[in-house]
């Protein structure tokens, strides 16, 4: 049986960071203040050990927000040494941090490996030159490249976040971000659809009529095509949309952009509709009174989608009557469309390749 990791995070919002991109507010964004200190973190983690159970699991700790290679030397082996205890002691396994890409150096790797990190996740968000300037990120897309090689040649493990709808930022420029950190061969990725948050220069820019943030539909079918994009060269993409808080919803520190609380599973169930779509397409049936799909259970409510969305759509774009969808010991990736003239095997994979095929996503 594999572990099932939980994760102990310690925020250390906007500490150390050199810039102000035009729509961050670390603060608003995690509901923290920036004061972390090593006897905080060490209570934090403290309090999520007494939730965790003791069998089966992995534990890791992780540093996120702000950029924690850009605070001081001092400050970052007081928190990384709290960390650092636990894994000594054998009590969690791994330790995480996220930084920019111009923070990151052969002195500070040395460092980070005296305490025992082992995944550096580097904010990216985009490789377009444009749209770095045009965020405010201060750094280039070479930075990028020459940090990423380095993280790896030193043996950590190298997680790439990108961000889709930044200002100047197109479908075209989030593709090519994706393909590029694909070539870079991170353990893992995180995409996150742009919103536009209080106490930000972006908010000034949205409030101005200098910026238009994505709507929700196209931002749901850019990040369908690069979530499909990773999966297909075995990147773990690790988050798809920012964490709902209390504070981070529309209506709150949110004003505008393409937010839902469940914005991974709107995509995932994007894509099982582009295979239905796929599929049926080309399927031709005649008994259309029931249609019976079994799947994983895990994967049923990705099937359906949110609010049944996808069996209303089978039903009115192919005029099946009826849609029954069981719960059944098939693995992920591998699901079954009956009727009483047929029964197909469908293989996600497969049909996953072709579209990415004929959309030129990838090289046939």
């Amino acid at each position: 049986m594999n572990k099932k990791y939980y994760i102990i995070p310690i925020f250390v919002p906007h500490l150390g960071c050199p810039h102000d991109c035009v729509f961050c507010n670390q603060r608003r964004i995690t509901g923290l203040s920036t004061d972390m200190t090593r006897e905080k973190a060490n209570n934090i983690i403290k309090e999520h050990l007494k939730t965790i159970p003791s069998y089966n699991k992995g534990l890791e700790i992780a540093y996120y927000g702000g950029s924690f290679t850009a605070i001081s030397v001092n400050m970052q082996r007081e928190l990384l040494s709290v960390a650092y205890y636990y894994k000594k002691q054998g009590i969690v396994d791994r330790i995480r941090l996220s930084t920019r890409p111009d923070y990151i150096d052969e002195r500070e790797l040395l460092l980070l490996k005296e305490y025992g990190v082992d995944i550096i996740e580097l904010g990216v968000q985009s490789l377009d030159e444009e749209v770095l300037f045009l965020s405010g990120r201060g750094h280039t897309s070479e930075d990028v490249y020459k940090s990423s090689n380095l993280i790896k040649q030193f043996g950590f493990q190298l997680g790439l976040q990108m961000m889709i709808g930044l200002p100047g930022d197109t479908r075209a420029k989030s593709l090519y971000t994706a393909k590029e950190i694909i070539k870079m061969n991170p353990v893992c990725t995180r995409i996150y659809p742009t919103l536009v948050v209080k106490e930000t220069f972006l908010e000034n820019m949205y409030l101005n009529n200098k910026y238009e943030p994505l709507p929700l539909q196209e931002a749901i079918d850019i990040s369908t095509d690069l979530l499909m994009l990773f999966q297909y060269n075995k990147i773990n993409v690790i988050r798809v949309g920012l964490q709902p808080t209390d504070n981070i919803t529309l209506g709150k520190d949110v004003i505008a952009g393409p937010f839902h609380s469940a914005f991974r599973q709107l995509v995932e169930s994007n894509i099982y509709k582009m295979i239905l779509n796929e599929y049926f397409s080309v399927k031709d049936f005649k008994d259309k009174n029931e249609l019976i799909i079994s799947i994983n259970p895990k994967e049923i409510s990705n099937l359906v989608g949110q609010n049944s969305v996808n069996t209303k759509w089978i039903k009115d774009n192919f005029g099946v009557s009826k849609v029954r969808i069981y719960g059944k010991n098939i693995p992920k990736g591998i699901f079954y469309i009956k009727t009483r003239d047929f029964c197909d095997k469908i293989k996600k994979d497969e049909i996953i390749e072709k579209y990415l095929i004929r959309n030129k996503l990838i090289d046939n």
